[in-house]
């Protein structure tokens, strides 16, 4: 019926590059028509910004793109323990690869599109149960996954994800009835209308509208949906975008949320391609000013209400403030106002700087902070969100140009013996884009705290670009001798790589110096002793957890002069500890038999890691699931370890 539908519209799809010109085109003309500036075909940045600006933007975006893929589960296709969360940080990487040119992840978007189609009990995606389609009881589920096949359709013309995005707005359409005078349900229970699901409707079928030629069912619908939104209240007097509606059809008064607010500039924004109507577009802007004249801003920087030092963003909440993000870019580039662009600009120097690890991940509080009950959390739903902000900060067009890096291991650790000195080896990995008749020479300079050396302190090395879609790589080796009277805590060792014309990134590896083990789990304390997370989760300050199959590692580098190690973990649940010489050889050291799943026999278990030194005199320790079958694996909340 879908594929009857799109045919019957006349839906014969035009190349994408001739899509785009003709839509830059149209809303060009109702631009001027109207009197204001024509939507942004290059970068609207103030006229002191140089290429090479640009071209950072680019590498930080790359960079932290790669990071967040690294998350991404090849096996089940998804980003794990999150449905929702998973179509928006695909979206994201669409956006990344449509803003950039570089289309190195347009098969996991097609292999999650292939694999995830069907229908899964309740539990298996870490959501309801999944009706096929990509539908469920949670309506704006669906509609997430939508946006993110219209986003695929555009990357790639194939016309299977315009379908499947007809598909669940079809669906979606279902649960639109006369209560409160229209609107979407939020749920299949028909409980609650709210401002995310309507939003998000608006975008969708307007966004379908501009891309099937002939259409006016879902203009219809589109334009129905915008004027019960408005007329619903739920925008209120300051112009910002309440929750939802009560029991009583009213605005119900609820938080504000950056992502509705987002969404309702992204519906109006979409509504006003389709039909040139000046107010939508009015109506974008007055939301975009409320938001970010401090009704959503803490000085000047995007604030969620979970942002505050005593509170906790949820999993969900984590990925609100990039929502927002990615609409306003859209409106900055329909504008080409500089407002906007310069506080797009301030929101990815401000996560850049102040809320980005050695790890290049990054962090839910965009402003930086933590604290010890409530610390800054870095996971990929955080990651995905502050990407938003550093993709819009890329000029349009993306420069040709751009040069990246990174340092492996970003977060080493030193257990230093008591005398001598202790060797890391360390990797600093150089990316490009570029045209491929130009070949790059890169110039990295690796400096190293007072007192310890780096060999070779500098060097070069030569890449060959092959264009934007697939960034060049290549590494630099690095050595870095640390002296036995370092002090406790954490060292920069920094590199800085430049070339022609005018690029410069710049590394760090974090290295933390320790002679015990001593951290809670959940916190950035751990981050430098976990060698290998897999597909373990972490809800908050001491709390790593493994289900079914998953497990995590730590890894101890003890001293090389170490004869005897000891370690004391706080477990409980079902679990299974291995411990390693090498990361690969395993012996298990605990088990719980029992089937508990209830935290009730949590204690301290110590462990005498003096059989499983390995030649080197580091220990791997392993917790993992001993009953994969009903998903309460082994929780780990402290972990102390001394050597001798």
């Amino acid at each position: 019926m879908i594929t009857a539908y799109l045919e019957k519209a006349g839906c014969v799809v035009p190349t994408v590059p001739l899509r785009r010109r003709v839509r830059t085109v149209l809303i060009g003309l109702i631009a001027m028509l109207i009197g204001m500036a024509p939507a942004a075909a290059a970068d609207t940045r103030p006229a002191e910004a140089t290429v090479a600006d640009g071209s950072t933007a680019v590498a930080r975006a790359r960079v932290a793109a790669d990071v967040l893929m690294s998350s991404y589960d090849p096996v089940k296709a998804w980003f794990p323990s999150s449905w929702w969360n998973s179509a928006v940080s695909l979206q994201t990487i669409g956006d990344y690869m449509q803003r950039t040119g570089d289309r190195r992840y347009l098969p996991q978007l097609d292999r999650t599109f292939e694999q995830n189609k069907g229908t899964f009990p309740a539990g298996e995606l870490s959501s309801d149960e999944l009706w096929g389609n990509f539908t469920s009881r949670a309506i704006d589920h669906g509609e997430w996954w939508a946006l993110n096949w219209i986003q695929a359709y555009d990357l790639t013309g194939d016309r299977k994800y315009l379908r499947m995005a007809v598909t669940i707005a079809e669906f979606t359409y279902e649960y639109w009835d006369s209560t409160c005078g229209g609107g979407v349900w939020w749920d299949g229970e028909r409980t609650y209308k709210n401002a995310v699901t309507n939003g998000q409707f608006i975008r969708l079928t307007a966004e379908l509208h501009n891309r099937i030629p002939g259409d006016k069912l879902w203009l219809a619908r589109s334009q129905s949906a915008w004027d019960w939104f408005v007329g619903s209240g739920m925008i209120n007097s300051s112009n910002l975008v309440n929750d939802g509606l009560n029991k009583d059809c009213r605005n119900n008064g609820q938080n504000v949320y950056t992502y509705n607010q987002g969404l309702a500039i992204g519906a109006a924004l979409e509504l006003w391609r389709a039909t040139g109507d000046p107010e939508l577009l009015s109506t974008a802007r007055r939301l975009a000013d409320a938001a970010i004249d401090g009704g959503l801003t803490v000085d000047g920087v995007l604030t969620e209400v979970c942002d505050a030092p005593d509170r906790s963003c949820s999993d969900n909440s984590k990925q609100f403030k990039g929502i927002f993000l990615r609409y306003l870019m859209d409106l900055a580039d329909t504008t080409g106002e500089a407002r906007y662009r310069a506080f797009v600009a301030t929101q990815a120097a401000t996560i850049w700087e102040r809320d980005r690890d050695a790890a290049d991940r990054l962090g839910a509080r965009w402003a930086g902070g933590t604290t010890t009950e409530h610390p800054n959390a870095f996971d990929w739903r955080t990651q995905a969100s502050a990407l938003s902000a550093l993709i819009a900060d890329i000029p349009v067009p993306a420069p040709k140009h751009s040069l990246g890096a990174t340092t492996s291991p970003a977060q080493p650790v030193v257990m230093p013996a008591s005398t001598g000195t202790t060797k890391v080896q360390a990797t600093i990995g150089v990316s490009v884009t570029g045209p491929a008749s130009e070949p790059v020479t890169a110039r990295v300079t690796v400096e190293a705290p007072d007192g310890w050396t780096v060999s070779p302190s500098s060097g070069e090395i030569t890449l060959n670009p092959r264009g934007s879609a697939h960034p060049v790589s290549g590494t630099f080796p690095v050595e870095v001798t640390v002296p036995a009277t370092a002090e406790n805590g954490h060292h920069d060792v920094s590199a800085t790589v430049t070339a022609a014309p005018g690029l410069s990134f710049s590394t760090r590896s974090d290295v933390l110096v320790a002679h015990q083990v001593d951290f809670d789990t959940g916190t950035v304390d751990e981050r430098p002793w976990l060698w290998d997370a897999d597909g373990s989760q972490s809800n908050g300050v001491q709390n790593r957890f493994a289900d079914g199959n998953r497990y995590f590692v730590y890894k101890f580098p003890f001293p090389n002069d170490t004869t005897t190690a000891r370690a004391t973990v706080t477990i409980d649940n079902e679990y299974v500890v291995d411990v390693s010489p090498d990361g690969e050889h395993w012996t298990t050291v605990l088990r719980e038999e029992r089937r508990i799943t209830d935290g009730s026999n949590k204690a301290d278990q110590v462990i005498d890691l003096t059989p499983y030194l390995g030649p080197d005199k580091a220990t791997y320790l392993r917790v993992s699931d001993s009953y994969p079958d009903d998903g309460w694996g082994g929780r780990v909340y402290h972990v102390t370890a001394t050597a001798d």
